[in-house]
Formats: structure tokens, C-alpha cells, sequence
């Protein structure tokens, strides 16, 4: 049991680098776009989705619950799919 604790520690702790990694990947991208109207609209809504994504993982982790922790992930993966989107 101590080492499935240990490996999704891991796991974690691995995917919060990861998602602050594509947050800081999109602010880049976002201030890379052209500054026309229809690119700075777009580009201010995938960067609210992208940021989200690392942000809500990050409240799954400090979940009280197995029920919370679920909800916060689901809210992350929804984030995900939009900037996917």
C-alpha cells in the first residue's frame, strides 16, 4: 500500500508541474497573437481555460473528500477539453 501512495504522490505532484507548464506555454502563445480584435478575443478565452486547467488541479489536490477531489478534477478536465477546443 505504501508504495501506491508513494506512486500517486508522484503522479501528482508530476501533473501540477505539468499543468502549470501548459498555463505558462498559453501565456506565451497568447502574447505571441496578433492584436486584432477576433485574435485577442480568442486568445483572452483560451488563456481564462488553460490557467483554469492548472489552477483547479491544483484545488482536486487539497480536496477533504474522494467526492471533492472527483468534482475538482472534473471541473479541471472540462477546462482542459475547452482549451482543447
Amino acid at each position: 500500500m505504501e508504495s501506491i501512495k508513494e506512486g500517486n504522490f508522484s503522479f501528482g505532484e508530476q501533473f501540477k508541474l505539468r499543468t502549470k507548464s501548459f498555463s505558462l506555454r498559453v501565456v506565451k502563445l497568447f502574447q505571441a497573437l496578433p492584436k486584432t480584435a477576433e485574435a485577442q478575443i480568442l486568445g483572452k478565452q483560451l488563456l481564462r481555460s488553460a490557467t483554469s486547467v492548472a489552477a483547479n488541479y491544483r484545488a482536486a489536490c487539497r480536496a477533504r473528500s474522494k467526492a471533492e477531489f472527483v468534482a475538482k478534477v472534473g471541473v479541471a478536465l472540462e477546462e482542459a477539453d475547452e482549451s482543447l477546443f
